[in-house]
């Protein structure tokens, strides 16, 4: 990522200089930020555009098959594991997450800026996530609910907050310079508890499929937006002469 991003600004900036003799070199970055919130205001129209096949009566269809197929498993076993996954993708679940996680890269790995960077995109999706209810507003399945919620429907907080949030750790563990072993496992278990967390709102009652699909989907454009800008943000500040 941040080699393609520094050939992109050289582009930028070759342009520039066969254009301009004299200009601010600082600019092909706020080009390229002007860039990446375009992209990421045209992927969140998109985004709210498909929302309007909720109202359809195929995808009607679709959520109550696959949500009779996920419920039709329900055992005491698996309604204690999905019980514990939803928590895990609740508030308290993510203090006790974040802080595990805080330890472990500034008191071990010294790297203090990952806690940060993941905490924020965390932040962000979440905030993001109570204006998106609040703008479409629908409401919860009519089914049973095995657990207490009391906001909207759409799209699935504890989905859009495990991507944003995990799938930032699984961006960190494809750079971070470990093992192929350790990353593959790393990788595979944050996209497990990714996928875990997403499938326990369904088999809970309290989200349709289409919720869990457009959680995923707005928490995947806030991981590719802060992967990109951090990046370029790292670039400046290391070579200020891109």
């Amino acid at each position: 990522m941040r080699q393609t991003l520094i050939a992109f600004l050289l582009k930028i900036n070759e342009f520039l200089v066969q254009k301009f003799k004299d200009y601010n070199h600082k600019l092909p970055y706020i080009i390229l930020v002007i860039i990446a919130l375009f992209v990421v205001g045209a992927s969140i129209n998109i985004f709210i555009e498909l929302t309007e096949t909720l109202k359809t009566e195929m995808l009607a269809n679709i959520d109550t098959q696959i949500t009779d197929l996920v419920i039709s498993y329900r055992t005491p076993a698996l309604t204690k594991y999905f019980i514990f996954m939803t928590e895990v993708g609740d508030f308290y679940g993510y203090v006790v997450v974040v802080s595990i996680y805080f330890f472990v890269s500034w008191l071990i790995f010294k790297r203090r800026r990952y806690v940060l960077q993941t905490t924020l995109v965390l932040i962000l999706a979440s905030i993001s996530n109570m204006i998106l209810k609040r703008f479409i507003d629908r409401a919860r399945p009519g089914i049973e609910h095995m657990v207490s919620v009391e906001t909207l429907s759409y799209p699935s907080g504890h989905a859009m907050s495990a991507m944003a949030f995990y799938g930032f750790l699984i961006y960190l563990c494809t750079i971070f310079k470990i093992s192929k072993l350790l990353k593959f496992c790393l990788i595979f278990l944050l996209s497990f508890i990714i996928m875990s967390i997403g499938l326990s709102r369904i088999y809970l009652g309290v989200h349709f499929p289409s919720d869990i699909a457009g959680g995923y989907i707005a928490g995947l454009i806030w991981v590719v937006f802060c992967v990109l800008i951090l990046n370029l943000i790292e670039i400046f500040r290391t070579d200020s002469s891109v």
